[in-house]
């Protein structure tokens, strides 16, 4: 059953401000329980992990709540839940690792579709170690990005393939357990991008078939760091660079000092916070966050399907979004209309909208709309059918 919005939007204070937020592709608002969690933490005795003290024992308590709320969000171990600064530099730090095992010869598959965080380290490490990039494309005209795109670029050379699970740009969800299984298939790894998906969908890392996999929490209600996670044998194979003291666990090894435990305690927060928004559900928090997603991605669909008959009904109105599973975020731009001036008109209307390529750079120039892009609406867990009327009656007098 769908769940109380309003409820969760007076939980968040940023709201309050009146625009019509539909920028939370690029980060959400913080829910008030996050905000007290990160002031709880930093408020209370705090030190470097340990057991002596209780400073030291609330700086280990939070990463081990920190580790099994992530771990339960994605479906994975919380052993294997690895912390950083933001996805993309987990993303450079995953690179140069696997780097090490890679040579002239070896391959690197990566996408039109993705990030450019999720396309950039990929090459750079492997130009720095002599190996050969190659690129799966995707359809402009649907914007599906299908098994067969990257089947057509593997081979038996191939070390690695990095995909997203979700288009920032366009929300386009490719197949991955079927592409999973063609790049296992050809003995290579698949490093899976879920920063725009695990705002929107269970994430089952297994299920994906995903070797590691990147999020962040500040998609998804909570604060700005990035999370791995990965398979446990391959986490304990890979050997980071790393401080001669410091911890050669998993997955403390990856980390590289001490860690934000602010930031971690509101990760948490917002787990929970995700975990019950279906308040009937019940069982674990695994549970729970499974059947939270299913009213929340019912809410989103509520939402898209008035978003798109909305722009449809709009003269000049291309939507750029059309793959037949993706989220809710929708990629849009107006004929005779610079991006940029749509989303400034739609700001002085009260609506924040933002205009852009977002980083997928590749993306934005397959489509043919060059680095300036479109216009980029994504809902999230706060947003309310008067949002979505605000957006279109601006539109509507923009294109009269």
């Amino acid at each position: 059953m769908p769940f109380d919005v309003a409820a969760l939007r007076a939980r968040v204070p940023a709201l309050k401000s009146g625009p019509a937020r539909f920028d939370a592709p690029g980060g959400t608002q913080t829910p008030q329980p996050v905000v007290e969690a990160i002031a709880a933490a930093l408020t209370a005795p705090l030190a470097n992990r340990g057991k002596a003290t209780e400073a030291e024992r609330n700086a280990d308590r939070i990463v081990v709540e920190a580790r099994a709320a992530l771990g339960d969000l994605l479906g994975t171990a919380p052993e294997t839940v690895v912390f950083g600064r933001s996805a993309t530099q987990l993303a450079y730090d995953l690179s140069r690792m696997l780097a090490k095992t890679w040579q002239p010869g070896d391959e690197v598959v990566v996408t039109r579709l993705d990030h450019d965080s999720n396309i950039r380290p990929w090459v750079q490490a492997a130009e720095a170690v002599g190996a050969t990039v190659r690129w799966a494309d995707f359809d402009p005209d649907s914007g599906e990005l299908r098994p067969e795109h990257i089947e057509a670029v593997l081979s038996p050379r191939t070390r690695l393939v990095a995909v997203t699970a979700a288009s920032n740009l366009t929300g386009t969800r490719p197949d991955l357990p079927a592409v999973a299984a063609l790049v296992h298939g050809v003995g290579a790894l698949l490093h899976v991008d879920a920063v725009h998906y695990a705002a929107h969908g269970v994430v089952d890392v297994a299920a994906l078939g995903a070797d590691t996999l990147v999020c962040s929490p500040y998609k998804f209600l909570g604060p700005h760091l990035g999370v791995l996670t990965g398979r446990a044998e391959l986490l304990e194979s890979l050997r980071p660079d790393k401080l001669l003291p410091s911890s050669d666990a998993v997955p403390e090894r990856f980390e590289l000092g001490t860690l934000p435990y602010e930031l971690l305690a509101g990760a948490r927060a917002a787990v929970d916070l995700l975990a019950g928004l279906d308040p009937q559900a019940r069982g674990s928090r695994r549970e729970r966050i499974v059947a939270s997603f299913a009213a929340l991605e019912a809410h989103e669909h509520t939402l898209r399907t008035r978003l798109e008959d909305g722009l449809a009904a709009l003269p000049g109105v291309t939507v750029h979004s059309r793959a037949a599973d993706r989220t809710p975020t929708l990629l849009f731009t107006v004929a005779g209309r610079e991006p940029a001036d749509v989303s400034r008109h739609l700001a002085e209307h009260g609506v924040a909208a933002p205009a852009g390529s977002f980083y997928a750079v590749a993306a934005a120039q397959r489509l043919g709309l060059g680095d300036q892009g479109g216009v980029r609406v994504g809902p999230a867990p706060y947003t309310d059918e008067e949002d979505v009327e605000r957006l279109l009656t601006a539109l509507a007098e923009l294109t009269a």
